[in-house]
């Protein structure tokens, strides 16, 4: 068969050993289709439920002023499912990390302390805002809240920041692979030499695996940091209305344990959502180390990061335009 033929067929069967890519895309479409259909009846949704798990947080927190030491183990317990059980719905943090996690080769144990770190940053936040307005510089709940608007608008402009990192980085590799694929090889020739075994200490200048150095260098600090901080800048609206009537009723030390616990409850949850997404791209390199050669796996790796970056931009612009102040935790679903 002539070696031209032999390259195109090559080339098709390349395409289609990309098929995981291709299922995650479509998945993905599917899902954002299916978030815009529902759009409206997740947010009056989310709306009922704060209002709800506000108002027994309310209740809680009178009964903790009364009865301290039998109350406030129940509030403790309380804080923690509320803060697994809102973490469970969409929001902007759960797809920043996702969408991290599901474009950079990391060890797990990497991936749990960045959203343990997101999870206390945004409980620290809390805190730190609440004591410092209402504590320190005793102003109103509604500059509270226009400081914490703006604490959004930060972490917003940093999920638009990593989204244009990431796509920076996606066109420079992709740039790269398609330079060197269109170099094509005119003939074919045996290399003569005795047979030789790949072991890790044969010396062929080939990496076979990636080490834990080099896993934990995926992504450089800064990255880590804007993830970080574009998680756990924006307060938790929960955790600052637990602490605004902590404060009202004198019992502002459990208003503070409540939010740490609560804070830890959003990072069960998301660790596991970590843990998921950490298998299934174990899992998709796994399909792509057995298939494609490895300029295609680095093509395939790419496009998975350029559209993690614009999915990230797009939802940054989506939440800088959306956000107002005054409705500062709304139902709004991505706004958690």
């Amino acid at each position: 068969m002539p070696v031209i033929s032999q390259t195109q067929t090559l080339r098709r069967r390349r395409w289609l050993q990309l098929w995981p890519l291709l299922l995650l895309a479509a998945v993905l479409l599917l899902g954002g289709l299916w978030l815009m259909q529902h759009w409206p009846s997740l947010l009056w949704q989310g709306t009922q439920w704060q209002r709800s798990l506000n108002g027994q947080i309310a209740a809680l927190m009178q009964q903790v002023r009364a009865e301290p030491q039998r109350a406030g183990l129940v509030l403790v317990l309380f804080s923690l499912l509320y803060g697994i059980l809102h973490a469970a719905g969409p929001g902007h943090g759960k797809l920043v990390i996702t969408t991290y996690l599901a474009t950079h080769p990391s060890r797990l144990k990497s991936s749990l302390r960045l959203t343990f770190a997101a999870s206390l940053l945004q409980g620290s936040v809390a805190v730190a805002l609440v004591t410092l307005l209402l504590g320190v510089f005793d102003l109103s709940s509604r500059q509270l809240h226009q400081s914490s608007f703006w604490l959004e608008r930060g972490s917003y402009l940093l999920v638009m920041g990593l989204g244009v990192l990431l796509m920076g980085r996606a066109f420079r590799a992709l740039r790269q692979q398609w330079h060197s694929l269109r170099q094509p090889f005119r003939a074919l020739r045996p290399l003569k030499g005795e047979p030789h075994v790949h072991s890790e200490h044969c010396g062929c200048g080939h990496r076979h695996m990636p080490t834990d150095e080099a896993l934990a260098a995926a992504g450089d600090w800064r990255t880590r940091v804007a993830l970080v901080l574009s998680m756990g800048l924006r307060p938790c609206s929960g955790a600052i209305m637990m602490l605004l009537f902590a404060k009202v009723i004198g019992a502002y030390l459990w208003g503070v344990v409540a939010a740490f616990v609560m804070a830890f409850g959003t990072s069960l949850t998301i660790s596991l959502l970590a843990l998921g997404v950490h298998s299934l791209q174990r899992l998709l390199m796994r399909n792509l180390r057995s298939g494609p050669v490895p300029a295609w796996r680095r093509i395939g790796r790419a496009s998975l990061t350029l559209a993690g970056g614009l999915l990230l931009l797009a939802t940054g612009l989506f939440l800088w335009f959306s956000a107002q102040p005054g409705l500062t935790g709304s139902g709004n679903p991505l706004l958690r």
